[in-house]
């Protein structure tokens, strides 16, 4: 199964909580060293997305502040303080599947990559074979989010 595909797996498992679903996974040599999904509400944390759960799951499990070697795979383009947590980590490579034109920090908005004062600029690359599903899972949570008011 590809990266990409546990990433949306875990948006699923994020939406079963009621959280905007939107999942990432952190890989270091090919394997997979941590895992996160929306957080927000289950634990009533506004800084718990699902970039910033594996953050500290990967860190906690290397034990060091920094993720270097290590990609990141999102089903959402990261918001500019995923983003910029992403920097911090020193990841090496994003990858994420549908593009944020509202709420995205890197293609998007803040563009927060697009200043030369970042210390750590990592490489962006969106997967566009998965956008259709990141989105469609998207529109359909928000969808019945609305029916419920």
């Amino acid at each position: 199964m590809t990266f990409m595909k546990q990433a949306l797996n875990l948006a699923i498992r994020a939406k079963s909580h009621d959280d905007v679903p939107i999942g990432a996974v952190i890989v270091r040599n090919g394997k997979i060293i941590a895992r996160g999904e929306n957080r927000v509400q289950k634990q009533k944390n506004p800084t718990l997305h699902a970039e910033i759960v594996a953050i500290n799951r990967a860190c906690k499990k290397l034990g060091t502040k920094f993720l270097d070697n290590c990609d990141i795979y999102i089903t959402l383009e990261p918001c500019a303080m995923c983003a910029t947590a992403i920097s911090l980590a020193r990841i090496k490579h994003i990858y994420y599947a549908a593009p944020d034109a509202k709420g995205g920090g890197i293609a998007h908005n803040a563009r927060i990559y697009d200043t030369d004062k970042h210390l750590w600029r990592p490489r962006v690359t969106q997967i566009p074979e998965y956008a259709d599903a990141s989105a469609t899972l998207l529109r359909d949570f928000f969808a019945a989010r609305r029916i419920k008011k």
